[in-house]
């Protein structure tokens, strides 16, 4: 899976926000708090959800089956709007 053609990831350095390109169906901007943000990157190259899960457990202190969840939580609120391929 991949970020969706037609959806750019923005950091303003006070917040990280997703917004959706004139070649996207969703038309706006999606506030992204930081794990949102990490997955968002995560998928600007083909992975998978296994892969995005390894590469937060690398970075994060935290519960595998909390951020399998989470990951997964993400990932379908981006599918909602089109925001993920594949």
């Amino acid at each position: 899976m991949k970020l969706t053609k037609g959806f750019v990831i923005h950091d303003t350095g006070d917040e990280i926000v997703m917004v959706a390109t004139g070649a996207a169906q969703f038309s706006g901007m999606i506030r992204l708090n930081k794990t949102a943000a990490f997955i968002a990157n995560c998928l600007l190259e083909e992975t998978t959800e296994d892969a995005i899960v390894e590469a937060m457990l690398e970075k994060y202190d935290a519960d595998r089956a909390l951020i399998a969840k989470n990951v997964a939580d993400v990932i379908e609120k981006f599918r909602s709007v089109g925001a993920v391929e594949g």
